[in-house]
Order: structure tokens, then C-alpha cells, then sequence
């Protein structure tokens, strides 16, 4: 599994027919960091439009989504829907993201 992948936390259970289902993951709440950014919605944003915008420098940026539905206070279950313009939207920082939440010290801790 790639290592940026959001099925990275999941666990495994096989079926008595060895098919491979994957688990809920442990997601990565909100957490109080020095360099979390808070966003105001705007009309037009998304979570994959700022997953791209934050995250710019990670290949793939978009593909972020999950982490910020899930680092708000409030965890953004159905990611579908449209964000609230106004909402407060709680931001990791590119540290908190690579060393943190993918981290390895966090893959041992889940796994």
C-alpha cells in the first residue's frame, strides 16, 4: 500500500473464502499544533481544492482530502458534501502531514 494512501491505517480481514477486506482506519483527529493553519471557507472550496492549495508541494495534493476531513474539530464524515461558506476549517501544516500523520512512529502506534 502507498504510503500517502488513506487506506494506510486499515486493518485486513480475510473471509473464509481468502478475500481481503479492509477495516475502519484509525483517522487522525484534530490535534493542537504550532503551525495549524485556519482556513475560512469560500464559496468554490472543497476539500480536494484545498488539500491541492495547502499541500502543493506533495505529489498528487488533491489526493489529501481525507486529512482534512478529518483533522477538524467537528471530522467532515461524508466528504460529498458542500463545505459551509464561513466554516472554520482546521488546517495541518506540510510537517504535521509528512512526519505526523503518515509518519512512521504513527504506523507503528496503529499497526
Amino acid at each position: 500500500m502507498h504510503a500517502a494512501s488513506r487506506y494506510l491505517f486499515c486493518s485486513g480481514v480475510r473471509d473464509t473464502e481468502g478475500r481481503l477486506y479492509l477495516t475502519e482506519r484509525e483517522p487522525y483527529g484534530f490535534h493542537e499544533h504550532h503551525d495549524t493553519r485556519i482556513h475560512t471557507v469560500v464559496l468554490g472550496d472543497t476539500l480536494w481544492s484545498l488539500a491541492g492549495r495547502y499541500f502543493a508541494p506533495l505529489p498528487r495534493a488533491c489526493g489529501f482530502w481525507w486529512v482534512l476531513a478529518d483533522f477538524q474539530k467537528d471530522p467532515i464524515i461524508d466528504p460529498t458534501l458542500d463545505l459551509t461558506i464561513g466554516r472554520q476549517m482546521f488546517i495541518p501544516s506540510l510537517r504535521v502531514l509528512t512526519d505526523v500523520i503518515l509518519g512512521e512512529a504513527r504506523r507503528r502506534e496503529v499497526g
